[in-house]
């Protein structure tokens, strides 16, 4: 009886050898290297992800909205070669001077300004005269320009001849859209402007429609 448990113990030790050699060999090479054990098959219902950052930040981004037309928004500013700049006539106050700085729209299009112009008076050889005006309080709106229509926003300062401020004569007033970084040159016929000293500044208003009060 002993005999036989012995028998079938040394029987059950020998299969598992053979188990585990079995198994060591199927994960060896010829070469003796060890080959990664084989994946499971991806399952058909699951897609690949991708651990690109960029590939992840794409997929989150949302998409850009359509319009009521089913494309994408463009903005409707009007850019700077689709104006016309000019100042206009001079609305004096007490010891003031204001012109109405206009641009309209000489597109084929409708586009929109909003908000304040640049401005800088400059000499012949372009350099700027003064430091840049200063933009008065105000609330900007958006003004819709159908083509050929205008907006303005007003230029003011103190008279020299009453402020004592020191002055320089402009060739041109520099008009740049807002938005916008090219400017429109318009020639400036109106005399001196200051340029240092006391009550120096040049005020700038936010655009309005028209061409301003008094303005043909």
């Amino acid at each position: 009886m002993a005999n036989t448990s012995s028998s079938v113990r040394r029987a059950a030790l020998l299969a598992s050898a053979v188990a585990t050699l079995g198994a060591l060999t199927a994960c060896g090479g010829a070469d003796g290297t060890t080959t990664a054990p084989r994946q499971p098959p991806t399952s058909p219902d699951r897609t690949a992800t991708s651990s690109s950052p960029s590939e992840q930040a794409a997929a989150t981004e949302p998409a850009p909205s359509p319009s009521a037309a089913g494309g994408t928004k463009q903005s409707t500013r009007c850019h700077t070669g689709e104006l016309r700049a000019e100042v206009g006539r001079m609305d004096p106050g007490a010891g003031q001077r204001n012109f109405p700085i206009v641009l309209t729209n000489a597109s084929a299009r409708t586009c929109t300004v909003y908000g304040y112009p640049g401005a800088a008076f400059v000499d012949a050889s372009g350099e700027q005269l003064g430091p840049d005006p200063e933009r008065a309080p105000g609330s900007p709106a958006r003004v819709t320009l159908a083509p050929g229509d205008s907006a303005w926003a007003g230029l003011s300062y103190s008279s020299p001849e009453i402020s004592g401020a020191r002055t320089a004569r402009p060739a041109a007033l520099l008009v740049t859209p807002p938005d916008e970084r090219e400017p429109i040159e318009v020639p400036w016929t109106a005399g001196a402007v200051p340029v240092s000293g006391n009550a120096s500044s040049v005020s700038l208003t936010v655009f309005a429609p028209g061409s301003g009060p008094g303005q043909p």
